[in-house]
């Protein structure tokens, strides 16, 4: 029988959720750059110990960040409505992810920046994150290009979602532009 997890206690609980929440919005209103501890801690009503103490250190609190949203969007995959989730025809899906992956990135682009800034090893679930969203891609195209190496056509469209570029697009206010460039691409992919 595995052990199980001590429950969190609800004061815990929501000074996490006060911290999270005020590290997200100091990303969105002021960049990577503006980013500090003493910052979270004012924004989230909490003493910068507390910051420490849950989290240990401003990658663990990044991390903490990161894996939210990633593991939301595993869900949807995996358990959520169509067309995103089962029940939907693989292109459909396979658009659903791409629009999903993009507004993941463009919601969380200033993470991502505080991320790379900050030298840090990888979050511990990075693999498993990258993992599900090949597997997925490539059964997906897979289903749907019979015809094409899936493996290497899904890694590349997934790495576009990524690119500085996509990046600087979201930056300079041109989210929509890219989200429509990005289902072009797999549009036109998907196109026999």
């Amino acid at each position: 029988m595995p052990a199980q997890q001590p429950k969190e206690r609800a004061d815990a609980a929501r000074n996490r959720r006060a911290i999270l929440d005020a590290t997200r919005m100091l990303l969105v209103e002021h960049g990577a750059d503006a980013l500090s501890m003493d910052r979270v801690a004012a924004a989230a009503g909490v003493g910068k110990g507390t910051i420490f103490h849950r989290f240990g250190s401003r990658a663990n609190l990044l991390n903490a960040l990161l894996a939210e949203p990633a593991e939301t969007l595993m869900s949807a995959i995996a358990d959520g409505p169509p067309p995103l989730g089962p029940g939907a025809p693989a292109g459909e899906r396979l658009l659903a992810f791409f629009d999903a992956m993009t507004v993941m990135m463009a919601d969380n682009v200033e993470l991502m920046a505080a991320y790379r800034a900050v030298p840090m090893p990888p979050h511990p679930r990075t693999a498993e994150f990258h993992g599900t969203w090949d597997t997925h891609i490539t059964a997906l195209l897979h289903e749907s290009r019979p015809d094409i190496d899936a493996e290497a056509v899904g890694r590349l469209l997934l790495s576009s979602v990524g690119s500085d570029l996509a990046r600087e697009m979201v930056r300079a206010g041109e989210t929509d532009r890219l989200r429509a460039s990005i289902r072009e691409m797999v549009q036109s992919v998907l196109r026999r």
